[in-house]
C-alpha cells in the first residue's frame, strides 16, 4: 500500500474514531454506518483526484463535490433531480431537516431519539470533518493541523454529553489522531528511500530472526511516545480534582470526599445549569418510580440538595462536613414535638439511565435504607454519593415525616435561634434595593413572619401578575432577581430564588431546595417520577416547625394545607393510590406520557400541571439563524489560522505544476538585477511570457518563497547566481539541496539572458529537494512557524495594495478627465 493510500485510511479511520463520542447522544447510532460510507465515498473521490493528479485545491473541490451528492442521495433523493444532483427542492428539503434537527437537538434530551434533522445534521458534521482531516493530511502532507478539526469533532461531543464524553471516547479519538500522526511520519521517512531495522535478533544459536518483521525504530519509537502519552492523559485526571455536569439530566454535580468514619466534607457545584434544559424536554423520561403509604402525595416532594448560600452571583450549597449515613436520622432541627407528625414510607427505584450523585428523597426523612457508598450532610439533611457512587438503578427504602403544622402554629412561633438567622439571612450588597423595598411593600400590614411568607408566596403565585415561562434566561444571581421583579415572567428557578432573597430581606431565614414534584399516581398503585417534574421552591424556618415548604410557582407544584388560605379544588399531581403494604418493588421502566394536543390547549382541557409541561416544552429548540451563525463562527475560527497554509500551498502547486504559472505581479520581484533606470520593464518582465520562461521562473520563485518561510529573507537586488549563494549560506543548506539551488539559478540566468534559452527538465524536483534540505535543517519551531505562518504570505497583502493603488490611480485619472470634461463643456456650447 502506498504511502498517500495508507494515508487516506487512516484518515477515514481517525474521523470515524473522533466522531464515536457522538454515538452515547443519539439513539439508535445507526447513522454512523451512513457516516462511514458517504465519507469512504469522499475518500475515494480524493484518491482518484490525487492520483489523476489535480491540484490540491481542485482536488478538495472534487471530494466537496462528491460529498454533497452522496448527501444529497441519501437525505434528499426524492427532491433532487435524476436522485442525485441538488436541485432548489432539494436545497430548501435540506434547509428544513436542519431546522428539525435544530429544533430536536434543543427539545430532547441524551440520547435523542434518531430522528431526521438530528441524523443529517450529525452525518453533515462528521462529512465535513472527515473532509478537512482529509484534506489536510493526505492532499496537503500536513496531518498535524488535522487535529484541529478532530479536537473541534470530540469538543462537541464532550460538552453536548453533559462535560465529558467518557474515556473510552476519549481513548478512541486519541488514538485515531496518533496513528494518523504514525503514519504520516512513515510516509515522510519512506520518500526518503527504504528503511531497514536494525541489526538482526539472534534467537536459538545457528538461527536469526529477520528484521523484516520488525517495526523500524523511528516508527516503534511513534508508538511509544503515543502509548505514554494515552496512558497520562488517561491516568492524571483520576489524581486531580474534577467537577460534575448538571444535576437532573445525569452525570451528577458534587463530589463527596473522605474516607469511611465521620470525616471528610462534601463540595457541590451549581446543581441547576440543567433544570431548565429538563424542563424544555418535548419527550418525558422517568428518572425513578415508588410506592408509599402515604395517603396523599401531593405534597410529597422528592427533594436532593438545599442551596444555602447567596453570595450575589448565584445561588449554592455550602461546602460542610459529611458523615456516615446513621441508623436513624437526627430529630429535624426546630421541630417541636407536639406538631402533628406522620411517619411514611416509600420503596423507591431509580432509572438505569438516571445517574445523580444526589439521592432524591422526601424531606425530612428520618430513614434511609439504601446499598452502596453514600454519606449523610446533616445541615442540609441530604445524602451524597461518595467514590462515583450514583443513583443508577438503586434501590431503596425512605421512611420519612410528613410534618403538617398549622397556620396558627407557625403564625406563634418564635425567633429563631442566633447562629441560624445570622447564617440564614445574609444577603449579598449587591442585592439591588428594589428588592427589599418590594418585599417590604408586598407585605405590608403583615403582623408577623407567617404572614409575610404567605403574602409572598400569593403574590407570586397569584396576586402579582406573573406569568410561567421556561425559556426565559436563567440567571441566578442579584441583578436577576430584580430583573425578574420587573419583568415578571420565569419558572422555578425564579420564583423560588426571589422568594427566598426576600424573605431574606424581611428576616426570615431562607433557603432553596431543589429536586422533583411528587409525580403521578399510575394504575398500578406505583407513583412515576419524570424528568419535567424537576422543580425547585424555597424553605423557610419557623421555631417549632422547622424548614417549611413554601410554593410560590404558578402552575406548577401544590400549595401546603398550612399556607393556603382554602383547599383548592385541584393539585398539579393527583394523589395516588397506593397499597397499604410497602414491601413490593415498582418497576424502573420508562413510561410514556400522553401530551396534551393543541385542540385540547385550545379548549383549556389540559390542566394546570400539562399547561406547565406544554410551556416548558413549547419552542425550546435554537433559532435557525442562530444555529447557523454559531457554526459559521466555528468554522471561521477553525479555518481562519490555516488561511496562510491554504494559500501557500495553492501558490507552491500553481508555480511547481506542470503549466508553471508565473505572472507579472511576481516577474516584478524576481532577483536578476537592478532595473532600467528610465522605469521601462526589466528583461525578466518582457522574458516571463514564454512557457519556457515563465516556468522557470515560477519554480526560482518558490525557492526564494521557501528560503523566506524558514528565515532567508529575500533580496531583490541580487543576480540569480548571487542570490542562490546568498540562500545557501544563510540557509546553511549542504549537498543535493545546494546544488539543486545552484542549478536552478543557472536555468534563470540563462532564461533571463540567453539569446535562445533551453528548456530545464525537473525544475519542480530541483525545489523539491530545496525544501527537503530545509525541512531536515530547522528546528520543530522554525518547521511550524513555515507550515503554519509562513512569511511569504505576506505577498497577499502586497498584491491586494497594489491592486487597489491600481484602482485608485485609474479612478483618479478617471474622475479628473470628467472633471476636465464638464468644465470644458460651457464653452463649447457656446
Amino acid at each position: 500500500m502506498s504511502g498517500r493510500a495508507r494515508l487516506t485510511l487512516v484518515s477515514w479511520a481517525a474521523t470515524l474514531m473522533a466522531a464515536g463520542a457522538l454515538l452515547p447522544l443519539v439513539r439508535p447510532a445507526t447513522w454512523i454506518f451512513t457516516a462511514a460510507f458517504v465519507l469512504a465515498l469522499v475518500s475515494g473521490a480524493g484518491t482518484l483526484a490525487r492520483r489523476a493528479p489535480l491540484a490540491a485545491p481542485v482536488t478538495v473541490l472534487a471530494q466537496t463535490a462528491v460529498a454533497l451528492l452522496a448527501l444529497t442521495a441519501v437525505f434528499a433523493h426524492e427532491q433532487a433531480v435524476l436522485w442525485l444532483l441538488p436541485g432548489p427542492e432539494a436545497v430548501s428539503h435540506a434547509v428544513d431537516l436542519f431546522r428539525a434537527g435544530a429544533e430536536d437537538v434543543g427539545r430532547y434530551a441524551a440520547p435523542a431519539p434518531d430522528t431526521e434533522g438530528i441524523r443529517l445534521m450529525l452525518v453533515g458534521g462528521v462529512v465535513v470533518i472527515g473532509l478537512l482531516v482529509d484534506a489536510l493530511a493526505v492532499t496537503f502532507r500536513r496531518a498535524a493541523p488535522a487535529g484541529l478539526p478532530l479536537l473541534a469533532l470530540y469538543s462537541v461531543a464532550a460538552g453536548l454529553s453533559g462535560g465529558g464524553a467518557g474515556r473510552l471516547w476519549f481513548l478512541l479519538a486519541g488514538t485515531g489522531y496518533l496513528l494518523l500522526l504514525l503514519a504520516e511520519g512513515r510516509d515522510r521517512l519512506s520518500r526518503w528511500g527504504r528503511v531497514f531495522g536494525g541489526a538482526q535478533r539472534t534467537g536459538r544459536p545457528g538461527t536469526t530472526v529477520g528484521s523484516g518483521a520488525q517495526s523500524f525504530a523511528p516508527v516503534r519509537t511513534g508508538r511509544r511516545i503515543g502509548a505514554v502519552a494515552l496512558g497520562v492523559a488517561l491516568v492524571v485526571p483520576f489524581a486531580l480534582p474534577g467537577l460534575s455536569g448538571g444535576l437532573l439530566a445525569g452525570g451528577g454535580g458534587g463530589e463527596g470526599s473522605g474516607g469511611a468514619g465521620k470525616g471528610g466534607t462534601i463540595s457541590t457545584v451549581n446543581p441547576l445549569v440543567s433544570l431548565q434544559d429538563d424542563l424544555r424536554q418535548q419527550e418525558d423520561r422517568e428518572v425513578l418510580r415508588y410506592r408509599t403509604n402515604a395517603v396523599d402525595t401531593s405534597g410529597m416532594y422528592l427533594r436532593l440538595v438545599a442551596l444555602d448560600q447567596f453570595d450575589g452571583l448565584s445561588w449554592k450549597s455550602s461546602v460542610r462536613p459529611v458523615v456516615d449515613v446513621p441508623e436513624r436520622l437526627p430529630w429535624p432541627e426546630g421541630l417541636a414535638q407536639d406538631v402533628r407528625v406522620t411517619e411514611v414510607t416509600g420503596n423507591f427505584v431509580a432509572s438505569g439511565n438516571y445517574e445523580q450523585k444526589w439521592l432524591p428523597m422526601p424531606f425530612p426523612a428520618s430513614r434511609v435504607d439504601v446499598e452502596g457508598r453514600w454519606r449523610y450532610e446533616p445541615a442540609g439533611r441530604m445524602l451524597v454519593g461518595d467514590d462515583k457512587q450514583t443513583t443508577r438503578g438503586a434501590r431503596y427504602q425512605v421512611t420519612s415525616l410528613d410534618v403538617r403544622p398549622t397556620a396558627e402554629r407557625l403564625a406563634a412561633a418564635g425567633p429563631a435561634p442566633e447562629e441560624l438567622r445570622r447564617e440564614y439571612t445574609k444577603v449579598p450588597s449587591s442585592l439591588p434595593g428594589d428588592v427589599k423595598a418590594t418585599a417590604l411593600e408586598v407585605t405590608r400590614d403583615a403582623r408577623n413572619d407567617y404572614e409575610r411568607a404567605v403574602r409572598l408566596q400569593d403574590w407570586f403565585a397569584r396576586d402579582g401578575g406573573f406569568r410561567y415561562d421556561v425559556d426565559v434566561q436563567s440567571g441566578t444571581g442579584a441583578q436577576a432577581v430584580s430583573r425578574f421583579l420587573k419583568d415578571k415572567e420565569g419558572f422555578c428557578v425564579h420564583f423560588s430564588f426571589s422568594m427566598a432573597a426576600m424573605a431574606r430581606t424581611l428576616g426570615i431565614p431562607a433557603r432553596v431546595a431543589v429536586g422533583f414534584m411528587p409525580g403521578t399516581a399510575q394504575s398500578d398503585g406505583s407513583v412515576s417520577v419524570g424528568i419535567r417534574d424537576a422543580h425547585a421552591w424555597p424553605e423557610l424556618y419557623f421555631e417549632g416547625a422547622g424548614w417549611t415548604r413554601f410554593e410560590p410557582t404558578p402552575q406548577r407544584g401544590s400549595t401546603p394545607s398550612y399556607a393556603r388560605e382554602t383547599t383548592p379544588s385541584g393539585s398539579a399531581t393527583g394523589p395516588a393510590q397506593p397499597q397499604q403494604s410497602a414491601s413490593a418493588q415498582p418497576s424502573a421502566a420508562p413510561s410514556a406520557a400522553e401530551s396534551c394536543t393543541p385542540q385540547m390547549r385550545r379548549l383549556g382541557e389540559c390542566g394546570p400541571e400539562q399547561a406547565a409541561v406544554e410551556a416548558a416544552s413549547d419552542g425550546s429548540g435554537p433559532d435557525l439563524m442562530g444555529t447557523v451563525l454559531v457554526v459559521l463562527g466555528v468554522a471561521l475560527v477553525l479555518v481562519l489560522p490555516l488561511l496562510p497554509l491554504f494559500w501557500r500551498s495553492r501558490a507552491r502547486a500553481r508555480r511547481l505544476g506542470p503549466a508553471g504559472s508565473w505572472d507579472a505581479e511576481e516577474a516584478a520581484a524576481v532577483p536578476s538585477g537592478p532595473a532600467p533606470a528610465d522605469g521601462r520593464p526589466g528583461r525578466s518582465s518582457a522574458r516571463g511570457a514564454g512557457g519556457t520562461a515563465a516556468r522557470t521562473l515560477a519554480v526560482w520563485r518558490e525557492i526564494n518563497d521557501t528560503a523566506w518561510d524558514y528565515g532567508v529573507e529575500p533580496d531583490e537586488s541580487r543576480t540569480p547566481r548571487a542570490a542562490a549563494a546568498r540562500i545557501v549560506r544563510l540557509g546553511e543548506l549542504r549537498g543535493e539541496s545546494a546544488d539543486a539551488v545552484h542549478r536552478v539559478a543557472r536555468a534563470v540566468e540563462e532564461v533571463l539572458y540567453a539569446p535562445r534559452p533551453q528548456p530545464v527538465a525537473g525544475l519542480a524536483e530541483e525545489a523539491g529537494r530545496v525544501r527537503a534540505g530545509f525541512h531536515a535543517g530547522a528546528n520543530r519551531r522554525t518547521r511550524l512557524r513555515a507550515l503554519l505562518a509562513p512569511r511569504s504570505a505576506v505577498r497577499v497583502r502586497w498584491a491586494a495594495s497594489a491592486r487597489w493603488a491600481s484602482a485608485t490611480a485609474r479612478w483618479s485619472e478617471r474622475r479628473e478627465a470628467l472633471t476636465a470634461r464638464f468644465r470644458r463643456a460651457p464653452h463649447g456650447a457656446g
